[in-house]
Parts: C-alpha cells; structure tokens; sequence
C-alpha cells in the first residue's frame, strides 16, 4: 500500500510541552459502565502497569460529559454503536513503564536486547518511541496527556459487540496509526475503516475533543496537547488541565 503523505504531523520534541497551564481544580470522575464499552481487561492493567489502585477509567468532569454527548450523537448515526474506551486516566508510572515496553518492543524489532541497551541504543530508538507516546515526567509544567485526567483512547463497536475494523489496533506504531492513513485509499475495507475513523473524529470534535495528530485512536480536550494543536485559532491559548488531582 501507497501511503498518502500526511497533511499533519506532530513534530519531534513534543512541542505542545511549552504552552502554559492554569490548573482549572476540575474534579476527575469515573466513567459510567452502562453507557460507554470498556476494554476488558484493561490492556495496561494486564501487562502489569503500577496503576497504584487507581482506576484507568476517570477523567476530567467535563471531559467525561463530552464524551457522553458524543455517545449520544453516535447513536443518532448508527444506532447501537458504542464508543468503546481503551484507555483514559493514566499515571506518570503507568507513563514510564509502557514506554519502557514500547522501547522493549522497538529494541526486539532491531535485534537488540532490551535489558542492556546502551545510551546510544535509546537515543536511537527515542524518535520511534515518542512518536505515539508521551514522554514521562513528574514536572507539573510538562504531565504526559493521559496523566492530566483529560485525554483518552477509544475506537468503535458495532450493535453486535463487535469492535470495527479500523485499519490498525490502537497504540500500533507505525504510519498506519495516522488519522488520515486510508484517505487515499482504493481497497474497500480501507476506505471502509477511513470512513470509520471519521465517523469516530466527527462525533468527538463535534463535542470539542481534539485528535491527536499522529493517532485516530487518541483524543482530548484542554491538555497541552489538545490547546498545542487548537493555536492556530487561538494564538493565546493555555492548558486548563495540568496533573490529575488524585
């Protein structure tokens, strides 16, 4: 497959660390079961991530009422469909230590030793790494996304339970992960899945969530990133959300 040349691209360094944050003291809550689809298990909680007794499935107030609103809209659209969550709170040790599998990953794939990687080797492999990853950090100016409370992962299932196909898994790292992968796309189940990506991005954004540049999975709203990426419209902007209030 041709992959298109993308139109967005989040740039090395993560630049959306810079904008400023005014910790707006917004509560976190948990995300209702009986309207949302959960990823069961929960995929970092398998691996063994330190959640610390922490629930993965909170985020910001309002960020939480969006999505709902989102639900709804969705099953206006198609109705049965769901939204289904993979990920949503997360903290910085759950941070740490998934980047620490996707170095580990990333290693394997070259043939190196994940175990005994020398600092040349990381330095290497980081660009890959962080390309779909928040860089970890206890610093209150810079939290990871998913540790703000206001940033999630999720894709699609239809009336029957069943996840739709959207071209890739969520957390692949690979081009196949960028929003518009299949734009250009002339197989039928390609074009099937860019429909279904839109789909998800249009309910979502029509709610005030903002996707990710690099991942049709990932959205959020009032985190650095997601105010990084809105600049264009609002030069001034700030971060409301800073580290979750747990």
């Amino acid at each position: 497959m041709n992959m298109p040349p993308f139109k967005h691209r989040m740039p090395p360094g993560k630049p959306y660390r810079q904008i400023p944050i005014r910790e707006c003291g917004e509560p976190m809550v948990h995300l209702p079961k009986d309207v949302l689809a959960f990823a069961d298990p929960h995929p970092y909680v398998a691996a063994g991530a330190p959640y610390g007794g922490a629930s993965p499935w909170m985020l910001r107030l309002s960020v939480a009422e969006s999505l709902l609103k989102a639900q709804k809209r969705l099953s206006k659209i198609r109705s049965g469909w769901k939204i289904k969550l993979m990920d949503a709170y997360r903290p910085n040790s759950v941070q740490a230590y998934m980047v620490e599998c996707e170095f580990a990953v990333q290693a394997k794939a070259e043939g190196l030793n994940p175990a005994a990687l020398s600092k040349s080797e990381r330095e290497r492999l980081s660009p890959k790494v962080f390309s779909h990853w928040g860089i970890p950090s206890d610093d209150p100016a810079t939290p990871p996304p998913h540790s703000t409370g206001a940033a999630f992962d999720c894709t699609l299932i239809d009336e029957t339970g069943r996840e739709i196909d959207m071209g890739c898994p969520v957390d692949e790292n690979s081009d196949l992960s960028f929003p518009e992968a299949f734009e250009e796309a002339s197989d039928a189940a390609e074009k099937k899945a860019h429909a279904c990506r839109v789909l998800l991005r249009e309910v979502l954004e029509a709610e005030g969530l903002v996707q990710h540049l690099n991942e049709w999975w990932h959205f959020s709203r009032g985190d650095q990133l997601a105010v990084w990426i809105e600049r264009e419209k609002n030069p001034d902007a700030f971060a409301i959300y800073g580290r979750a209030p747990l």
